[in-house]
């Protein structure tokens, strides 16, 4: 039984994921995706690679995530499943790229600025 691992990345999140031949269980650090994920959104998002490459059944997925919050947690997860996918099928690059799921979302908080009150709000300006 072979083992195709990964990493994805998304804002602060870190999510390491491994895929092994199985029935389609996924345990996120130790809990099952129902739990670690209460909400429907963030379950698809995070497995839609399975999905769209049609290999939901054949993995059971395992992971550990850390870092940011949820929605950035499923981004992760679903980058790294993706590429754990291309470890395993490198025909299946066919068919996740297109749908954007082998590309890093660089986008990032930007650091808030002295003098100011966030990175781009300005203190209300006083002319007196």
């Amino acid at each position: 039984m072979r083992t195709y691992a990964a990493t994805g990345r998304r804002k602060t999140s870190i999510a390491q994921v491994r895929l092994s031949s199985g029935t389609g269980h996924v345990m996120i650090n130790r809990l099952p995706i129902e739990e670690y994920f209460p909400i429907e959104t963030y379950r698809r998002d995070a497995l839609l690679p399975l999905d769209i490459s049609k290999t939901l059944g054949q993995f059971d997925v395992f992971v550990n995530v850390r870092g940011g919050g949820k929605a950035g947690q499923a981004g992760a997860m679903r980058l790294g499943v993706a590429r754990a996918l291309v470890e395993y099928n490198e025909e299946l690059r066919a068919a996740l790229r297109p749908a954007g799921l082998l590309t890093r979302d660089p986008r990032m908080v930007e650091r808030k600025k002295y003098g100011q009150k966030k990175a781009r709000k300005r203190f209300q300006f006083s002319k007196r």
